[in-house]
């Protein structure tokens, strides 16, 4: 939940100037919270993420299971959120076990906006999700069409500040679930890891809308999580689908109202309204 004491968005003095008259109209516009968040982990500094400060909780889940701290929810004892003059601190105990496996394997990681790869100093740091066991589920073209259709009015902070990122989760209906907003694109998809995580969600009982570019961590954190369908309002990078193909994931890119472009997985998505004109994966 948001916290009054950060809000997630902020009025701003702002002018609009009209390119047809050139008049300049004064007044306000909201814009959306920025705020250093330091991930700390047994007493340690792990990470400082610039996050939204909104659904922290589920952002710490999703960045921990993302980032390989933990392996599964249970691996989290404990969290809590302290304020700091720079920022806040995302306190989180790990079981025992976890937290010396964590301290064996910690880097440090300077977060920026949109950056999933700050702080690592070798490539052989790169994440590699697990490989995925089992086959992929079968989507429905209609589900996904209809939680694109869905989805502009489930991006509260986006409708009000017109500068922040989604990630969504949706059923194999279509219905979405859960939906995150933040200004890293990264870190919404880690809140709503996060949120289906703790809401003991099954990563096969649906798919992952992102409203970013597709690149390959994109990719990398949903497969972590477990799920096997990814659907993007952009393109993918190359990475991201050498990645895709190489994890099996169902790949859907440049998502609009009228048409997908499936760059892997094309056997899995169903076009009549229900599976019926697929074939078993």
């Amino acid at each position: 939940m948001d916290d009054p004491r950060n809000p997630t968005a902020v009025e701003a003095p702002a002018t609009v100037i009209a390119f047809e008259d050139g008049e300049p109209h004064r007044g306000t516009r909201a814009i959306p919270s920025e705020v250093p968040v330091n991930l700390v982990y047994g007493g340690v500094p792990f990470a400082v993420m610039m996050t939204t400060p909104s659904d922290l909780e589920d952002f710490a889940f999703g960045f921990s299971l993302t980032e390989g701290v933990i392996q599964d929810p249970a691996d989290i004892r404990a969290m809590r959120i302290e304020p700091d003059e720079r920022g806040l601190r995302l306190v989180i105990e790990l079981t025992s076990n976890r937290l010396h496996e964590h301290l064996a394997r910690k880097r440090a990681l300077s977060g920026r906006t949109g950056c999933g790869l700050c702080g690592i100093d070798d490539l052989k740091a790169l994440p590699h999700a697990r490989q995925p066991e089992g086959s992929a589920p079968g989507i429905a073209l209609s589900a996904i069409r209809s939680a694109l259709a869905a989805l502009d009015r489930e991006q509260a902070l986006n409708e009000l500040t017109h500068a922040v990122h989604a990630a969504a989760w949706a059923d194999l209906n279509g219905t979405i679930r859960f939906v995150r907003e933040d200004v890293g694109r990264h870190n919404a998809l880690d809140k709503l890891i996060g949120a289906a995580c703790r809401a003991g969600t099954k990563p096969d009982s649906g798919f992952v809308i992102v409203t970013s570019r597709c690149s390959f961590e994109l990719v990398e954190k949903v497969a972590a999580f477990g799920a096997r369908t990814l659907v993007a309002i952009s393109a993918p990078t190359a990475l991201a689908l050498e990645r895709a193909r190489l994890l099996d994931i169902t790949l859907v890119g440049i998502a609009r109202r009228d048409s997908v472009t499936v760059f892997h997985g094309l056997e899995r998505i169903g076009v009549g309204n229900g599976m019926d004109d697929q074939e078993s994966p």
